[in-house]
């Protein structure tokens, strides 16, 4: 079965107004701009978006976030996209967030069937006895609070249930990409992007480099996850920023 589509527009062509969509990416890196940057040129909105953050530096979901083209974020981490936080804090956008690993967990179990399961992650905060300000009020009062959620003993350790994740869509983005749609990622570039494509039903996912068969035991991803695959030009696969540049000085001989 040849996965792989002409563009990314053909690609997301069917990712309408309300969608719920998973997004792979920490920061900028392993995030799927092009794919990104079509939902942008097609105009849907009212995305309900999760991801482990919003976008940066005016690149990748900070393209729709700037938009208001997000109605609602799923999430670990505002950092200093500064946008974001003046959305959630004037009552533009809904934001749930959640225990980084929590939500990695959450998206691997949406795409392993597991409907739920219990963590210690939590347990004794907000997150567990609920309150966490999911939106606020345009004066700052919060409108919409987080439920509590079940909170149980194991062998005297008391753990907190989390559901597991599924939306309509992912988008990744992957270093190699076969036309089965198996798939391969570049060192820290993996991060969220394998989890976010197991938790979409249709997952859509640009690549660096095609090729036809990518050996068995190189596969980071099966295709069984991925029903689409959009080959990157060169220009675009080479596109990547850096957030933060750190350097040093040269070592003294």
């Amino acid at each position: 079965m040849n996965k792989v589509v002409a563009s990314a527009a053909e690609a997301v062509s069917d990712v309408d107004d309300g969608a719920t969509v998973a997004v792979g990416g920490f920061g900028l890196c392993g995030v799927p701009k092009v794919l990104i940057n079509a939902l942008y040129d097609k105009g849907v909105g009212s995305l309900g978006i999760v991801s482990n953050n919003c976008g940066a530096m005016d690149q990748g979901l900070a393209v729709l976030l700037s938009a208001g083209r997000i109605a609602r974020v799923t999430g670990s981490y505002i950092g200093q996209n500064k946008e974001f936080a003046r959305q959630y804090l004037a009552g533009e956008i809904e934001v749930e967030l959640i225990p980084q690993g929590t939500l990695a967990e959450r998206l691997r179990a949406g795409g392993t069937g597991i409907p739920a399961f219990y963590t210690p992650a939590g347990v004794g905060t907000l997150v567990a006895d609920g309150g966490l300000p999911w939106r606020y009020h345009p004066d700052g009062t919060v409108a919409i609070a987080s439920p509590p959620k079940e909170v149980r003993e194991f062998d005297g350790r008391e753990y907190v249930l989390e559901h597991s994740i599924r939306t309509d869509f992912a988008l990744v983005r992957a270093a190699r990409a076969d036309r089965f749609g198996n798939l391969v990622f570049e060192k820290s570039a993996r991060n969220f992007n394998p989890l976010a494509a197991m938790a979409g039903r249709v997952t859509i996912a640009e690549a660096e480099e095609l090729v036809d068969v990518i050996d068995p035991d190189e596969v980071h991803l099966p295709g069984i996850f991925v029903q689409r695959v959009v080959e990157l030009s060169p220009e675009q696969a080479t596109d990547k920023s850096v957030e933060f540049r750190t350097v040093r000085d040269a070592l003294e001989s």
